[in-house]
């Protein structure tokens, strides 16, 4: 049996906003929207996120996250946390670093310095 992923789905008590922060930190678009019920973002490398309505999250750290790469890992940072994002914490795993954030609704992601995976 051969599968291949379609998209990463988020939950959210208001998907809209969160769709259009994503799409706007990825340069992707919006590309469906299905009455303000899930929204579907295209992202430039062709991967697709999707966020859909849900009356209410699971609380605790996402046991899913999105681990994204930079070749300028902390610029990256700092226009995150600008539009938006809380940075939770830089680490170090024996000279490989990354920093966790939270996108303006608490899920959390990371973004690792290029070559690092």
């Amino acid at each position: 049996m051969t599968m291949t992923l379609a998209m990463v789905t988020t939950d959210s008590t208001d998907p809209g906003p969160l769709a259009a922060w994503w799409a706007d930190q990825l340069g992707g678009s919006i590309v469906a929207d299905n009455d303000g019920f899930y929204y579907m973002v295209q992202v430039p490398n062709g991967i697709m996120m999707a966020f859909q309505m849900v009356e209410a999250t699971a609380p605790g750290k996402n046991r899913l996250h999105l681990d994204l790469v930079s070749a300028d890992r902390p610029a990256e940072v700092d226009r995150l946390v600008a539009a938006g994002a809380t940075k939770i914490a830089d680490r170090d795993g024996g000279g490989f670093w990354w920093t966790t954030l939270a996108d303006p609704q608490g899920n959390e992601f990371c973004i690792a310095d290029t070559g690092a995976h």
